[in-house]
């Protein structure tokens, strides 16, 4: 099975897991729909993906403009929601209440707004695969915000399968991967952290987007899939 002449919109799909997901969608036969809050980064993501894909300037923090994209969008076949700030880390002693509450914004209620906007428009057959992390089930210390979003997620999807059946929905929990989701550490310390970490997996490196991109279209294609949780993190979760 492939994606050859299906609809696969991609929330967060301008940079990172999002744009992988979007980039291997396109490498089956797809046509891409990528949204992002930024216009610069939606222009840059449709410009490198080809003829096969458009975007659209969205804010996932805002359930309106969520349901206008949508309306926009029509029909569609598969939906992948990777939307999310930088990691929100640090004891929660010492962590502001506003920035846990950004960081459940986009990453959970953005998520059930896009849901619930889209559930109607996807065509019989059709997916829906959610992102969450090993934090729900691998916290370190300073996790307490990407743990309790994780988790959140994770039932969240659950729930989901149940009440939008035969819409298939999954989520994908991503161990440490080499995107922007850490930003906002700088880059001599990032990349300590990338080989301090990498040498801890059981593959003895970190992920690349890409890699975790494929999880999402095998969900999509697996039409036996739902409800599931899939971890994709070099064996993180087992050390």
């Amino acid at each position: 099975m492939n994606l050859h002449d299906k609809k696969v919109v991609v929330l967060g799909g301008t940079s990172g897991i999002g744009f992988a997901i979007a980039r291997a969608a396109v490498e089956q036969g797809a046509m891409v729909v990528v949204a992002s809050s930024r216009e610069d980064k939606v222009k840059a993501a449709v410009a490198e993906l080809g003829s096969r894909a458009v975007g659209h300037v969205a804010d996932l923090n805002d359930a309106a403009s969520v349901a206008e994209l949508f309306t926009r969008i029509a029909d569609f076949d598969h939906l992948a929601y990777t939307a999310g700030d930088s990691l929100q880390i640090g004891e929660l002693a010492n962590t502001d209440l506003h920035a846990v509450r950004k960081a459940f914004e986009v990453r959970v209620f953005g998520a059930i707004a896009a849901v619930k906007a889209a559930a109607p428009n996807i065509r019989r057959g059709g997916s829906i695969v959610l992102t969450s992390g090993v934090a729900g089930a691998r916290p370190q210390k300073g996790w307490t915000t990407g743990a309790s979003i994780c988790s959140a997620m994770e039932g969240f999807t659950r729930a989901l399968a149940v009440e939008l059946a035969p819409i298939r929905v999954n989520i994908v929990s991503p161990g440490f991967a080499r995107t922007a989701l850490w930003s906002n550490i700088p880059e001599d310390e990032r990349e300590v952290l990338y080989r301090e970490v990498g040498t801890r997996l059981l593959v003895h490196r970190i992920g690349e987007a890409d890699e975790i991109a494929q999880t999402y279209v095998h969900l999509m294609n697996n039409a036996f899939a739902t409800g599931q949780t899939v971890v994709i993190d070099g064996g993180g979760v087992l050390v």
